[in-house]
Order: structure tokens, then C-alpha cells, then sequence
């Protein structure tokens, strides 16, 4: 391989010194164009590629965020990366993204490795392990060093910093709502997540929109796991007994079984079955009947999370101040509900 050429090199081969070199380079306005043309000419010609790390060093600031994300083939954080990277790219900001697979320790692996100097502050949401372990001493640390944090979706309640969230009880119970407006009165609640945060807030939010409709609360209509496998086999048990009339499903998977089951038993959708979901993906709309979801609008968390960490790091305050922003949902409905 060929040895990459350096600023002693450029200006060994011009006679020119290092720092008239290193500004022209930066078409300082203190090189005249003669000299400015001929170094930066000389320089594409040679490849020269200057040493990001070391300039990064100097500056004590790399200008590049770390983001780590739970799940890469979750359409959702997809879409609150591309909001992230936009954000980010306005504002001159790199990011490097790292996939935690819902591990505690890869998550923790790669905050250790990117706090090295690599970025400058983390945008991430909370890995599935790392939540049911309610392990958090991995954000202290790195906050205690100097390193800002915005959390997203989901949060720990009790580490210090920027969160971005949507509201999830609220918007559970707006869903609920939605269907007892169209004539639902058997509504069943179908939880995988429900070691997570946003998991539970959503059941909560199920349960007050039942009690404020002075609706019982059927314990045989709650589906509430963070297994798979124990989920679709009560839900088929729940679907084939025939009795619910309407269904929130607060993830992705939980939401495409009810619908793939409810079609195979020959139960018409929304006939005789509403169903809701929540997210926004490709998927919701292309299945058959498509389906009606709680949009959380991805890339706008996206662009508030890489906002409120590039204020942060641009910020001159001394005293720390922390805020959560709430982005609001929406009902988009579609064929798996009917019309009001």
C-alpha cells in the first residue's frame, strides 16, 4: 500500500513551512492565491487526506454523534435514524450507529468503545435487555464523563439527561376511545413488549380509557408477554373464542398476527373485528385489509433528539438542565377500522 503523504511531506516537497502549508490547506486569508493555489493543487494531486483524529484531538471536539439503536429492521427506528441524520448533517455533525440486538452488553460495549474521543455525545434508545435488567450505570458513567446523552422511545426513568418521547398512555387511550366510538365493547389488549417501557404505558393507557368508559376490564382479553412463541398460542385460544369485537395491539408483531389469525378463522375485518395498531411502517399499509396504526412520527423524534444533543454540545451553561419533549401522535385509520 501506498504511504499516505502528510503536511511535513507537502511542505518538504514545495519548500514551504508546515503552518503555511496547513493554512493554505484551510484557505486561510493569510496565504496569498499564488501560493494558496499551488499548495491545494499539489495537495489533490498527492491525495492528501488530512488527519481528522488528530485535528479532532487539537479541537477536543470530533463534531460526530453516536447512535445506538435497538433493532435495525424495526421500521420505526429506521425512520427516527433518517430524522437523526438529517438533523445531524445540517448542523456539520458525522454519526456513527451502532445496533445494540436488544443486548445490555453490546450496548454497553459500544458506549465504551465510542466514548473513547470517537463522539462527542449519544442519541439511543434502550436496549430490551437492558430494560428488563433495569441496568443503568453504563449512562451514569458515561454522563459523568462529560459525554451528553439524549434517550429515545425508550427511556430509564431515572438517569439524568434529554428525552425524546411520544406519549404512549395517552395515545392508547385516544385508540381505545376510537374504538368504543365504533360500537366496540369487547376490546382486547395484545402486548410482546411488555418488558418495555412503552409497553406498559401503552397497557396503562388501555386500561384508563376502559374505566372512564365504565367498561370492564376483562383480564381474558389482555394478552401481555415478551415471548413470541406464548404470545401467538394465546392469541390464537383468544381469536378463535369469537367474543372480542375490537383490538389495540401495541407492537408490530403483536398487530400482523391478529390480523393473519383473525383472517385464517374466517372472522371479516372490521365487520366484525376493529383493529389498531401501533408505528407506521411499509407493512401497515400494505397488508390486507391494511391497517389502521398510531403513527409516532419517527423522523420527527429523530430531528428533536439530534436538535436537543447538538444544544447541548454547543451550549456554554456550566449547570446542567435537563428537559423531556413529547412528540404528539396520530390515528391514521384504514381498513381495519370502520368509519365513525
Amino acid at each position: 500500500m501506498k504511504p499516505k503523504i502528510t503536511l511535513k511531506q507537502i511542505a518538504k516537497d514545495l519548500g514551504l513551512s508546515v503552518s503555511t502549508v496547513s493554512k493554505a490547506l484551510s484557505d486561510s486569508h493569510e496565504i496569498g492565491d499564488v501560493t494558496k493555489n499551488r499548495v491545494q493543487e499539489y495537495a489533490k494531486l498527492q491525495n492528501y487526506k488530512p488527519n481528522t483524529m488528530a485535528k479532532n484531538l487539537k479541537n477536543q471536539r470530533t463534531n460526530t454523534i453516536g447512535v445506538i439503536i435497538p433493532n435495525i429492521l424495526n421500521p420505526f427506528f429506521a425512520k427516527v435514524f433518517s430524522g437523526i441524520e438529517k438533523a445531524a448533517n445540517a448542523k456539520g455533525y458525522n454519526v456513527i450507529t451502532y445496533i445494540s440486538n436488544e443486548s445490555h452488553n453490546k450496548e454497553k460495549q459500544a458506549m465504551d468503545l465510542l466514548s473513547n474521543g470517537t463522539v462527542d455525545g449519544f442519541i439511543l434508545s434502550v436496549a430490551e435487555e437492558t430494560q428488563a435488567k433495569n441496568v443503568s450505570s453504563h449512562f451514569k458513567e458515561t454522563l459523568r464523563e462529560g459525554l451528553p446523552i439524549v434517550m429515545f422511545d425508550r427511556i430509564m426513568e431515572d438517569v439524568n439527561c434529554d428525552k425524546v418521547i411520544v406519549d404512549d398512555f395517552e395515545s392508547s387511550v385516544e385508540a381505545v376511545n376510537h374504538l368504543i366510538k365504533l360500537g366496540c365493547k369487547k376490546i382486547a389488549l395484545l402486548s410482546c413488549i411488555d418488558n418495555l417501557s412503552v409497553g406498559k404505558h401503552r397497557a396503562l393507557g388501555y386500561e384508563r380509557a376502559l374505566q372512564d368508559n365504565k367498561m370492564e376490564i376483562n383480564k381474558r382479553y389482555i394478552i401481555k408477554t415478551d415471548s413470541q412463541t406464548d404470545f401467538d398460542a394465546r392469541l390464537e385460544k383468544l381469536i378463535s373464542a369469537k367474543e372480542i369485537d375490537g383490538i389495540l395491539a401495541v407492537d408490530e408483531h403483536a398487530s400482523t398476527m391478529a390480523m393473519k389469525i383473525a383472517i385464517q378463522k374466517g372472522i371479516q375485518i372490521p365487520k366484525e373485528l376493529c383493529v389498531i395498531g401501533f408505528a407506521d411502517g411499509v407493512w401497515s399499509r400494505r397488508l390486507t385489509p391494511s391497517l389502521s396504526t398510531i403513527s409516532q412520527h419517527g423522523p420527527e423524534i429523530g430531528e428533536e433528539a439530534a436538535k436537543l444533543l447538538i444544544e447541548k454540545l454547543e451550549s456554554k451553561s456550566e449547570t446542567p438542565t435537563f428537559k423531556t419533549t413529547v412528540v404528539k401522535t396520530e390515528l391514521r385509520q384504514r381498513d381495519s377500522t370502520r368509519r365513525v
